[in-house]
Order: C-alpha cells, then structure tokens, then sequence
C-alpha cells in the first residue's frame, strides 16, 4: 500500500492534483466522496464534481464510515481516492445531531473517536493497494471565531498530521502548483 496525503487551501487545485493522480497511475480508481448535500448550492457542487470525473471511475458516496469503505474497496490494482477528508471530518462531528454551544467546551460525538480511531488503525496496519487522500489545510489564517470553529480547525490539523506522518507521500498545493512535504514527487 502506499499512501498520499494532498493538502490544500480552498480552491487551491489539490483535488484536480489529486485526480491527475489517479488518472496517471494507470489503475483502477474508486473516488471515495465525502461530502453531504446540505443545501442547494452544496448540491450543484457535488453535481459539478460528478461530472469532471472520468465514466469509467467508480465513485462511492460515504459521509460517515470511511475506514470501514477502504477496506472493502483498497486492491493491490485499484487506487482509491478519497475527497475529502475535512468534509468527513465534519460530517462526523455532527453526525448526531446535537444543538452545539456558542462558547464553552465542545465535546465531540463518541462515533467522531470511534470512526478517526479506525481510518488510523487502517493506514496503520496497511491496506491493500494505494490510497490518496485530500484534505484542506485550515491553519493557515486567523484563528476562528466561536468554539465549534476553532474545535474543527483544531481536529482538522491533527487528522492532517496523524495522517500525514502514516503517509509515503505528502503534498501541498498552492495556487494549483505541488510543493512535495513527504516522499518523492507523485
């Protein structure tokens, strides 16, 4: 297995990087999406990013149970991309539903633990095939207002580090440009 951690501000190209990727590593490719159809601008979004990839991708929608998708998709000939990790982040600090407070300590749902838990075990004891992981680098401005943001941008930042340090490979990406952090150039 080898894995791939692409990281990137909003609109800074990491997820076209992420799929020249895929494209070129001549494998099958599983596009693993993470993301949840709030709202209708949300909607045309995933829309749009449906219709940039290639037909012959399979795609797998899963906001909540990502470790549990890669191991029944990861194939030594198969490379899985997963886009993206902050939204899965997310999805899964709401995932229950809860009304969360405007100041005070956040306290996040134990399937939050339980689901990052077992995405790490995964790239830990290793998977079959390649994995590519985009995530969205949130530590780079101010820091947010209110305790669910900073909580977010906090979690976001470890997820990116522990995966990160389990990766072979790291790259950020700047204004569609790589900057290779980890490994060689992908």
């Amino acid at each position: 297995m080898s894995a791939t951690l692409v990281l990137g501000g909003a609109r800074s190209g990491k997820s076209a990087y992420a799929e020249r990727m895929a494209q070129a590593s001549n494998k099958e490719v599983v596009y693993v999406a993470t993301s949840r159809a709030g709202d209708a601008e949300m909607a045309a979004r995933i829309a749009h990013h449906r219709e940039q990839r290639p037909g012959h991708w399979r795609t797998v929608e899963e906001e909540l149970a990502l470790a549990s998708v890669l191991r029944a998709h990861c194939a030594p000939q198969r490379l899985v991309l997963v886009d993206c990790l902050t939204l899965w982040l997310s999805n899964l600090m709401f995932c229950d539903g809860r009304a969360w407070p405007e100041v005070g300590e956040v306290t996040l749902p134990e399937r939050f633990h339980q689901e990052r838990a077992a995405l790490l075990e995964l790239l830990d004891g290793g998977a079959a095939g390649d994995i590519v992981f985009v995530s969205n680098e949130v530590g780079m401005g101010i820091v947010p207002w209110g305790a669910v943001s900073r909580c977010f941008a906090d979690e976001a930042g470890r997820l990116n580090q522990a995966v990160a340090a389990r990766a072979d490979h790291a790259v950020f990406v700047a204004a569609g440009l790589p900057l290779v952090l980890k490994g060689s150039a992908c």
